[in-house]
């Protein structure tokens, strides 16, 4: 019998679903990690059917030994994050990894190997990852939290990966946390009071989002990010394309009194999303929505319950994002959110992020409402040999 790790390309349809399965292998034991919906996860691979891929070029691997598939990785490039500047993480020569899953080290090791030779093959210069496809989608290995499940869109690693990686000689380059927070509690005082204060102001108006005008909202949503997050580590705009499509994909949980934007003096100028978690109830259906699934999902998005509600997104421009001002406005909406998260949805815990370990504002608003940090990603990246 044949004992050699063989690293083979996918290139058909089949071979994508056979890419996503290998992870219901891997992790059939842990109780934390969260099945995606297959036709989902499939579909965020293929050409035609992820926006990423209008400025994005991916390769999978899957790993095979012995008849069985034993490891996948993905390597790719983004041809937006090529043209950011190198200071902030990215640029040039800049190729990614993701999807990484492996039996052992060994197989660990194969799947890196030629994930690194694609990208040199590319003419990529610098790995980066893990990144999934997109550092909007699932950005970075998880190295801290792994005794309890991801909330809605975010990553679940076997905790060994860290030492696989690190043993190759990968260096951190950025830690994204996410934090946790009791939500039945209200706010310290001093926050209560800047809420106050804030709701006094005349020239300051937090509304929510209307869903019947749902694309003018997400193009303003869009606006704000952009500018927003244009200085920030690892950033890569979202294209029209991409917001469309996660817009779509995003509606059925979308709810106006989770949704927020703050205008000053009538001009648009911070956002908060957030959304209900999800995987409390992806998680029993292990990816399938037949036979039962869809019943239950189709159920809970009409009147979702959930214990968990996740902040993944929110904005201020950023010409005023060293003001007190900024800091107001993220007080104000993230309380909005709280108390309808609570009468609404019966919620009873909030979770926010990723934050960027150096994003010292959003550190000290996390900080305020006394909220911890329950998860750590790292980032890695490696030089990869001239071609």
């Amino acid at each position: 019998m044949n004992d050699q790790i063989s690293i083979l390309p996918v290139t058909t349809a089949k071979g994508r679903r056979d890419f996503v399965a290998y992870a219901h292998t891997r992790y059939a034991g842990d109780p934390h990690w969260v099945a995606p919906l297959t036709g989902e996860a499939v579909g965020m691979l293929t050409p035609g059917k992820n926006a990423w891929f209008t400025h994005g070029t991916a390769q999978l691997f899957l790993a095979m030994k012995s008849g069985r598939i034993v490891g996948r990785i993905a390597a790719h490039i983004d041809h937006l994050a090529l043209t950011q500047p190198a200071e902030q993480g990215f640029g040039p020569g800049t190729g990614f990894f993701g999807h990484f899953d492996a039996d052992d080290q060994a197989i660990g090791n194969a799947l890196l190997d030629r994930a690194e030779r694609w990208l040199v093959d590319q003419g990529m210069t610098r790995m980066v990852g893990p990144i999934s496809l997109s550092v909007w989608e699932e950005p970075g290995l998880l190295i801290e939290g792994h005794d309890h499940s991801p909330s809605v869109m975010m990553g679940h690693h076997d905790p060994v990966y860290q030492h696989w990686i690190e043993a190759r000689g990968y260096t951190g380059v950025k830690d994204l946390l996410t934090y946790d927070l009791d939500i039945t509690r209200g706010f310290p005082p001093l926050v209560q009071r800047i809420i106050a204060a804030g709701e006094k102001n005349a020239r300051i108006h937090v509304r929510r989002v209307n869903k019947s005008r749902f694309e003018d909202e997400a193009a303003i949503i869009l606006g704000i990010l952009n500018d927003a997050w244009s200085d920030n580590w690892g950033f890569v705009p979202m294209t029209d394309a991409e917001v469309a499509e996660v817009g779509r994909k995003l509606k059925p949980l979308v709810f106006e009194d989770l949704i927020y934007i703050a205008e000053v003096e009538g001009e648009p100028v911070a956002f908060m999303i957030t959304l209900p978690d999800l995987n409390e109830v992806l998680k029993p259906l292990r990816g399938a929505l037949l036979p039962f699934g869809w019943a239950r999902l189709l159920l809970w998005l009409r009147r979702p319950r959930a214990r968990t509600m996740r902040v993944p997104l929110m904005g201020v421009v950023k010409r005023l994002q060293a003001s007190r001002l900024a800091s107001q406005l993220a007080f104000m909406m993230i309380e909005y959110s709280r108390r309808e998260a609570i009468s609404r949805y019966g919620a009873s815990r909030g979770e926010i992020g990723w934050v960027l370990e150096d994003n010292q504002g959003m550190v000290a608003i996390a900080d305020a409402i006394e909220s911890r940090v329950n998860k750590r990603y790292r980032i890695y990246a490696t030089e990869l040999p001239r071609a």
